[in-house]
């Protein structure tokens, strides 16, 4: 059996290990840094292109961001971070373009307008208000507004297309609005990984068991499987970040650390429909957000979405959400049972009750038929042809489940980092807004676990270098905010002409 020491071990190649490991590099070129991944490249799960909606989410188009409340105001306070958050990966991937020039911005990012499009008095009457409200942010001064057919026909004339007048339709829209390759990114980081001799990476190894090791049991001891010869390998790291998506939970909860109990998850599956008509396809160029339908999770939002995957432009819609037991695409049907935990159960029983709606419909949109899907995607596009569109599996969401004192658990949609006391360990867990927001949770996750070395003067200068915004208001600041939006969007060549 052979022994590896590294002063970094991420877990999971994908993009929340990427971002990590290139961040700490930069920080301190010297970190031994050791990234393992299970299949046998980075990005094959929640990172590959299929597998996530590719918005970049920044509060623009997704309409759970800014819900309603009972007295009828639109709460914009989520949108605002998200947006904010959002930024900060803007700042920091214009970052890696200007230091790396041999990158172009279109390998992974490219500019798609980002709209909310509705129907009917009432949902008309909501994206109004919360148009208004968000137009009072600088962050969304660049939002247009429109329930004219003749603007809205230039703007999405396939969903103009043979759409009555008596069902009326209202939109917003960004233009500036992004679709990104998160896999080609994941990749695209780590390949500048690789350029620092201290950097390993490991495929086609699954971390079997993480317990406690070390003097006053400070550091961490991995054990892992080579899956095509069976080789055993140990790893010992004085610190260990969990990034493996779904496959997080499970390792954390291996790890017996105290702050990760009464933790749970919650798998949602995913489906596309995606378009094979070329025409079509060229008729579009944005992403559409709709309202969720009752009872589904966010992350099952309808859209119509351009997507530019490999460099070449698509047209998706969905997702439909599905039941599933599986925690990772390629993982076991037996994930979601061997979760379960004495220390969890109660949390999962208190959300199994509250949720049963929830757990109704997941199961209803998994038995759809192709028609049944047709149908959906036909309040979006009203003349379409079932061989114009065929089904794909999109990736799989471990929506948190968390203790609660009221309802004994309570179930997250969003994104969380659950970190030991000592700052030892981290992981992430949960969904969307994930991967747009990655910069920052990776920054929290370093503020947390290496205090004293990110708040030296040192490594705050490079975050600033790297991520000029960083501990400055984008929301309340107007100068900085138009002064680094501006430079980022022409770096990334996300320009208006």
């Amino acid at each position: 059996m052979s022994k590896i020491y590294a002063d970094i071990v991420l877990v999971g190649g994908g993009i929340m290990s990427a971002t990590l490991g290139t961040l700490l590099s930069r920080l301190d070129p010297s970190l031994q840094i050791c990234l393992i991944e299970q299949l046998e490249e980075a990005a094959l799960e929640s990172s590959e292109a299929l597998n996530n909606a590719g918005t970049g989410h920044a509060a623009y188009c997704e309409l759970n961001y800014t819900p309603q409340a009972q007295n009828g105001q639109i709460e914009i306070k989520r949108a605002l971070e998200i947006n904010t958050a959002f930024e900060m990966s803007l700042e920091f991937w214009s970052h890696l373009i200007e230091e790396e020039k041999e990158i172009s911005p279109s390998s992974f990012i490219n500019q798609v307008p980002h709209m909310s499009a509705v129907w009917g008095e009432k949902n008309i009457e909501y994206l109004r208000r919360r148009y208004d409200a968000l137009k009072k942010s600088q962050l969304f001064s660049s939002m247009k507004w429109s329930d004219d057919p003749q603007v809205l026909e230039g703007w999405i004339p396939l969903m103009m297309k043979g759409r009555s007048e008596k069902n009326q339709l209202a939109a917003t829209r960004i233009e500036h609005g992004t679709d990104i390759d998160f896999g080609a990114l994941t990749k695209l980081l780590i390949n500048s990984l690789k350029k620092n001799p201290n950097f390993k990476f490991f495929t086609q190894y699954k971390v079997e068991n993480i317990k406690r090791t070390g003097p006053h049991h400070k550091h961490w001891q991995l054990s892992l499987t080579q899956t095509l010869s069976g080789e055993i390998r140990e790893v010992e790291t004085p610190f260990t970040f969990l990034g493996a998506g779904g496959m997080a939970l499970s390792l954390l909860q291996k790890s017996g650390i105290p702050e990760a109990s009464g933790y749970g998850g919650f798998p949602v599956s995913g489906q596309w429909l995606i378009c094979q008509n070329e025409s079509l396809i060229k008729k579009h160029h944005a992403k559409v957000y709709g309202l969720a339908a009752l009872g589904a999770p966010p992350m099952s939002v309808p859209h119509l979405d351009t997507r530019i995957i490999n460099q070449k432009r698509s047209l998706l819609f969905g997702p439909y959400a599905g039941f599933t037991t599986r925690f990772l695409k390629n993982g076991s049907l037996s994930d979601l049972m061997k979760s379960i935990k004495v220390k969890n159960l109660k949390s999962l029983l208190g959300v199994g009750f509250h949720n049963l709606d929830l757990t109704k419909y997941l199961i209803n949109e998994a038995l759809q038929n192709h028609d049944q899907r047709l149908k959906t995607l036909r309040t979006f596009i009203q003349e379409t042809e079932s061989h114009d569109w065929k089904l794909a599996h999109a990736g799989i969401r471990v929506q948190i489940i968390k203790p609660d004192s009221q309802k004994w658990g309570k179930l997250e949609f969003g994104t969380e980092i659950v970190s030991s006391g000592d700052g030892t360990l981290a992981a992430l867990l949960g969904a969307s807004p994930g991967a747009s927001i990655s910069v920052k949770a990776m920054l929290e996750v370093i503020e947390r676990c290496f205090p004293k070395q990110f708040h030296s003067s040192s490594w705050q200068n490079t975050v600033r270098s790297m991520i000029p915004s960083y501990g400055q208001s984008l929301d309340e600041d107007a100068e900085l905010f138009s002064r680094l939006h501006e430079k980022t969007l022409r770096t990334l060549k996300l320009e208006i002409c």
